[in-house]
């Protein structure tokens, strides 16, 4: 925190999320792309925001890392769980939410979205093919306790989204500085590691 990050109000927050049951139970941020996991490659964003926290129930495969980690404050919620433990965490007044298997984030992907926020907005995501990508996303932290009391419902991350001020932006948007979207592709099949050039650890 030297006041040298590109977003110096924002945390960026690495979700673990679960086991990679369909990729034979690896921990996700260990799959490998060029020679870096994707807890590394995502790291190394990391060093364009303020902070960089790890949002992981199973902390161990990834202490090496040296990463803020925190473990949900809700337990079995999912996402949306992963996100408030994330804005409880945030030591800045935005998060910036992903998931540990996406590895080809980048700072211009990320800066349409943070370009986006505003003092009327809570939240600002994309918008592809009438989905939202609430884990390629900006929220503010003080959502955190009204996020917490909506988990009793077991919402979707777009169903909590809905309940608060959020922001969707075309995918249009990110295509400008993106065009094949790869900032939007996380890996969760075999067929996922073949189509981006992962490989297991």
């Amino acid at each position: 925190m030297d006041g040298s990050a590109t977003f110096p109000d924002v945390t960026l927050a690495i979700l673990a999320g679960g086991q990679g049951t369909r990729l034979g139970g690896v921990p996700k941020g260990l799959l490998s792309v060029e020679g870096l996991t994707t807890l590394e490659r995502l790291q190394a964003f990391g060093s364009h925001f303020e902070d960089t926290l790890l949002v992981a129930n199973v902390s161990e495969p990834y202490e090496r890392f040296g990463i803020r980690t925190v473990g949900d404050a809700v337990k079995g919620k999912g996402a949306p769980g992963g996100v408030h433990a994330a804005l409880g965490a945030a030591r800045t007044p935005w998060v910036f939410a992903v998931a540990c298997d996406m590895p080809f984030v980048t700072e211009a992907a990320a800066r349409v979205v943070l370009d986006a926020r505003s003092g009327d907005v809570d939240a600002v995501c994309i918008e592809r093919d009438g989905r939202w990508e609430p884990l390629f996303a900006a929220y503010r932290t003080e959502l955190m306790s009204r996020w917490g009391d909506a988990l009793v419902e077991d919402p979707s991350l777009r169903g909590l989204l809905m309940r608060f001020r959020t922001r969707t932006l075309s995918v249009d948007a990110l295509r400008a500085v993106d065009p094949e979207l790869r900032a939007l592709a996380n890996v969760n099949t075999p067929e996922d590691l073949v189509r981006y050039g992962v490989t297991l650890p």
